[in-house]
C-alpha cells in the first residue's frame, strides 16, 4: 500500500507552494517519494513563508490484511493441548492413531521387513505415473474386492493411488463436481470432521442423513433409511465401510442389505470411505463385506481407501480411490479423467508407502504376518474396550446400561458425553478428547482404564 503524505501550511499561499515544489524538483521525484515512503523528512530548508509543515505517513498495510485467523483444527488442537499438560495421568484420546500398551507409537514389524526388502532391491526414486504404482493399484483393488471378484476379473474398477484417504476423497469430490454438476453428497450425522471440509472445498453440495441416536447411543436406522429415500434421485451416499468414525456404530449385515436396497431403488451412487479394513474386526474380508455386498449387486460405486491405520503408515500418505463401473470401457475413461484431475493437484503420488503395501500384500509370507499383526492391534483395542466397560459397571451402582460401549467397533467409542461433560473430562481429569464425546481407545492402556472410568462417571453424573 502507498504511504499517505499530507502537507499542511498555517499560512497557505502560492509562494510557499512554489518553494516546496522547487525543492522537490531539486531532489528528483523518485528520491522525494522514496524519502516519504521510508517515513523520512526531505532535507531541504523550510521557507519562511511556510510557517508549518506536517507530514504523516500511514502504516504500510499488508495486502493480506483481509485474511482472518483460521480456527485451530479440532483434532490436532487436542494433541497440542495434551503436550502442554504435565499431569502424570493425562490421556490423549483425541487422535486416531494406534498406541502400544505403553502408549507409544507402533511401527509394524512387517513394515520394517518390507522396507528392508526395498533397500536390498536398490529401488530408485524416479517419478511414479500419475495413477501411481501399478503393483500397488493392483494389490489394493484386490485386497478391497477380492482377487476373484467379477469387478476385478472384468476390469471394471478404475483405481488411482491417492494421498491417503483424505486425498483420495478429495480426488473423488473433484470428479463429482466436474462430471455430476449439482449432484449432492449425503453425509452421516455425525461423521469424520474432514468430510465436510473436503466437499466444501471441492464445491460439492452436501446434506446430512440421520445416523446417531443419542437416546440409545446407537444407530438411528429408521431415520437413516428415511433420509436416503427422501434425497434427490442420483445423489451420492457417503458410507463408512466399517468402524464408523466417530461413533464406532456400524449397521448389522441385515441392515446393510436394506441400505443397499434403498440406494438401488433411488438410483443413488454409493460412496464408501474405507479407512480401517482389517483394523476394525481383525479380518480383512469381514471389514470389506459391506463394499463387496454393493459390488455383488452390479452397482456402480466409489471407494476411498487408506493404509494409515491398518499398516500404521500415517505419515506415508498412502491410499487409493476406486470407481467401480458397469463396463471395462467406462472404467478406462473414468481412470483417464481421475488422472487428468490429479495432474494439476499434485502431479503424481509418493512411492515409498505404495511399495510397502505392494510388498506386503504381494508377498505371501509378509501378507500372513500382516494379518497376524492386525489381529494383535485389533485385539488390544477390543481388550481395553472390554476392560473400560467392566470398570465402569463395577464403579457405577445406578444400574445404568453401558453396553453400548461393547456394541461399538473399531478404535473409537462414542461415550454419550456432551460438550460440557467432555470439557470436564479435560479440565478436571486431564483426559483429552473431541468435544462431541468421542474417545480413541487406541490411545488407552489397560492400566488406565479404571482412571478413565472414574472420569466418565464423574462427568456423566456431576456435569449437566
Amino acid at each position: 500500500m502507498a504511504a499517505i503524505v499530507s502537507v499542511v501550511s498555517s499560512t497557505p499561499n502560492a509562494a510557499a507552494a512554489s518553494s516546496l515544489s522547487k525543492e522537490k524538483m531539486k531532489l528528483g521525484s523518485c528520491n522525494f517519494n522514496s524519502l516519504l515512503w521510508q517515513g523520512k523528512r526531505p532535507s531541504f530548508a523550510t521557507p519562511k513563508s511556510l510557517s508549518k509543515v506536517t507530514m504523516s505517513v500511514a502504516t504500510n498495510v499488508s495486502r493480506f490484511e483481509s485474511i482472518t485467523m483460521a480456527p485451530p483444527d479440532p483434532i490436532l488442537g487436542v494433541s497440542e493441548a495434551f503436550k502442554a499438560d504435565t499431569h502424570e495421568m493425562k490421556l490423549n484420546l483425541g487422535v486416531g492413531a494406534y498406541r502400544t500398551e505403553d502408549l507409544q507409537p507402533y511401527v509394524l514389524n512387517v513394515v520394517k521387513k518390507a522396507e528392508n526388502l526395498m533397500l536390498e532391491s536398490g529401488e530408485n526414486k524416479e517419478y511414479l505415473p500419475i495413477e501411481g504404482l501399478v503393483a500397488f493399484n493392483k494389490a489394493t483393488a484386490e485386497l478391497l474386492f477380492g482377487a476373484d471378484n467379477s469387478v476385478i476379473q472384468q476390469q471394471r474398477v478404475a483405481t488411482v493411488q491417492g494421498l491417503s484417504g483424505t486425498g483420495s476423497l478429495r480426488l473423488a469430490a473433484a470428479l463429482i463436481e466436474r462430471y455430476f454438476p449439482g449432484a449432492k453428497v449425503l453425509i452421516s450425522s455425525p461423521t469424520w470432521g474432514n468430510h465436510k471440509n473436503i466437499f466444501n472445498d471441492a464445491k460439492v453440495p452436501w446434506s446430512e442423513y440421520r445416523y446417531y441416536d443419542p437416546k440409545t447411543v446407537g444407530l438411528d436406522f429408521d431415520g437413516m433409511i428415511s433420509d436416503i429415500k427422501a434425497a434427490p434421485e442420483g445423489s451420492f451416499v457417503l458410507l463408512h465401510g466399517c468402524a464408523h468414525n466417530p461413533t464406532g456404530i456400524d449397521p448389522t449385515p441385515e441392515q446393510w442389505v436394506k441400505i443397499a436396497d434403498v440406494i438401488e431403488e433411488k438410483n443413488h451412487i454409493p460412496f464408501f470411505d474405507v479407512a480401517y479394513q482389517g483394523f476394525a474386526s481383525g479380518s480383512l474380508d469381514e471389514d470389506a463385506s459391506s463394499v463387496r455386498l454393493f459390488a455383488s449387486r452390479g452397482m456402480e460405486l466409489l471407494v476411498a481407501q487408506s493404509y494409515s491405520k491398518n499398516l500404521g503408515l500415517y505419515a506415508e500418505r498412502i491410499g487409493a480411490i476406486n470407481v467401480v463401473c458397469s463396463s471395462a470401457d467406462a472404467a478406462t475413461r473414468v481412470k483417464s479423467q481421475l488422472k487428468r484431475l490429479a495432474r494439476p493437484m499434485y502431479s503424481n503420488p509418493p512411492v515409498h508407502g505404495a511399495r510397502i503395501v505392494a510388498n506386503v500384500v504381494g508377498n505371501p509370507v509378509l501378507f500372513n504376518e500382516w494379518k497376524e499383526e492386525m489381529k494383535m492391534m485389533a485385539g488390544r483395542i477390543k481388550s481395553v474396550r472390554q476392560k473400560l466397560y467392566d470398570s465402569i459397571c463395577a464403579k457405577d451402582k445406578t444400574g445404568k446400561d453401558w453396553s453400548y460401549i461393547l456394541k461399538q467397533i473399531g478404535m473409537f467409542s462414542f461415550t454419550g458425553l456432551n460438550k460440557a461433560q467432555s470439557d470436564n473430562m479435560t479440565n478436571k481429569w486431564h483426559v483429552y478428547m473431541t468435544k462431541d464425546g468421542r474417545i480413541s481407545l487406541a490411545g488407552l492402556s489397560s492400566a488406565k482404564c479404571e482412571y478413565l472410568a472414574d472420569a466418565i462417571i464423574d462427568s456423566f453424573y456431576n456435569v449437566s
